[in-house]
């Protein structure tokens, strides 16, 4: 169901209002100390951000992805950290509601469209990042239950989390469970490891999670028995979700790393004008601006294909392509702008440049996106 533009309007305009009373002015401090935003998480979750998109029946907002990535742009744009507490628990929960059976729609989506329990993506291994049908995480049957061993990687929330969307092997091929736990560095058979230092990205956990033997029921696996065998296929479709995330978070960073320099170019002054006067400077803003703009247009447009139930996958990975490129490149051309100053911390300049680079790789390196691209081209345009 589409939502109301005002609706959307309204929302976008709470949460920007949110981010410049409560993030900006507290945020320069998080990020040197790469500190979990437990207060901020907490009033995210006051908000209803956890459940944007869980229907209304299960306790969420119900709104449509166009608010969602409204809402994910202005999370962005303050701090882009924020927008990935958000991003894996939205994928868990678009899962259950596209793929669980009524049983387990009613089980997990109330308490995911609080964000109590946080939700959680266990997909990327060691050796199957991008080979996503390279997994070798196993889970054998046991009687009502499944045993699980394997290690995954590069997962986000994975300690804070209470549900998990698990990628593991089965006899009947790749199949998605729904796993509960505790949060913390271990529950029966489940150890996390601690957070994996990065370039950017700070006060958020990535994590690697170690499964020895973890014991779920049957009643986990996701969509019930009919589900064996076609997890992977549930989970990239899901990642369609996490793709127009992506994309949306490269649309927030690069709207702050650009709205910054336009200002910065106006104010600062060079041989007797403000730099904003210069033609070089003029040229990059309007590339700049260009650029922002394609990025939001494509991000929209794949966000309403993909609200609409059609498949988006050729979509999602033009838009994640295109913005994470983009905010990247914006995000130099912001600190070239600044010049020194742009440089140091004193401005938020460097922390974006840190920042873009994950959009490139997350979700499926941008390699991989054009590989995608490519293939559902050839596809639709096939002689």
């Amino acid at each position: 169901m589409s939502t109301d533009p005002e609706i959307r309007d309204e929302l976008r305009t709470s949460v920007r209002r949110w981010v410049a009373r409560e993030v900006l002015p507290v945020v320069g401090d998080l990020e040197r100390a790469d500190e979990y935003p437990a207060d901020l998480v907490a009033q995210m979750q006051a908000m209803g951000l956890f459940g944007i998109t869980i229907p209304e029946e299960f306790g969420g907002l119900g709104l449509d992805l166009l608010a969602y990535i409204a809402v994910i742009e202005e999370l962005a744009a303050g701090w882009m950290s924020l927008s990935g507490v958000i991003n894996t628990h939205t994928i868990a929960a678009s899962l259950i509601m596209r793929e669980g059976s009524p049983e387990q729609q009613a089980r997990w989506l109330p308490g995911l469209a609080q964000g109590a329990p946080r939700g959680c993506l266990s997909l990327s291994e060691p050796d199957a990042g991008s080979d996503t049908r390279n997994i070798s995480c196993r889970a054998r049957r046991d009687g009502d239950e499944y045993i699980v061993s394997g290690t995954k990687t590069w997962v986000t929330n994975g300690e804070r989390a209470g549900i998990v969307a698990l990628a593991a092997r089965t006899d009947e091929g790749i199949t998605c469970f729904i796993l509960e736990k505790e949060p913390g560095p271990s529950f029966e058979g489940i150890t996390v490891s601690k957070n994996i230092g990065k370039l950017g990205y700070k006060g958020i956990e990535t994590v690697e999670m170690f499964y020895d033997e973890h014991r779920i029921g049957a009643d986990c696996v996701l969509g019930g028995d009919a589900g064996l065998g076609h997890g992977l296929g549930f989970m990239l479709g899901a990642l369609e979700v996490g793709r127009i995330n992506i994309a949306a978070r490269a649309v927030g960073v690069a709207r702050a790393a650009f709205e910054h320099a336009i200002r910065y170019a106006q104010e600062r002054s060079t041989f007797g004008k403000p730099i904003a006067q210069h033609q070089t400077i003029q040229n990059k803003l309007a590339d700049m601006g260009t650029k922002l703009q394609a990025a939001r247009l494509l991000t929209e447009h794949a966000a309403t294909l993909k609200q609409s139930g059609a498949r988006a996958d050729v979509e999602a990975g033009m838009a994640k392509l295109f913005a994470s490129e983009a905010a990247f490149e914006i995000a130099t051309e912001a600190m070239r702008i600044h010049g020194g100053v742009g440089y140091t911390t004193e401005f938020p300049i460097e922390r974006y440049y840190r920042d873009a680079p994950l959009m490139i790789i997350g979700e499926g390196t941008n390699e991989i996106q054009r590989l995608v691209i490519a293939r559902g081209l050839l596809q639709r345009y096939a002689v």
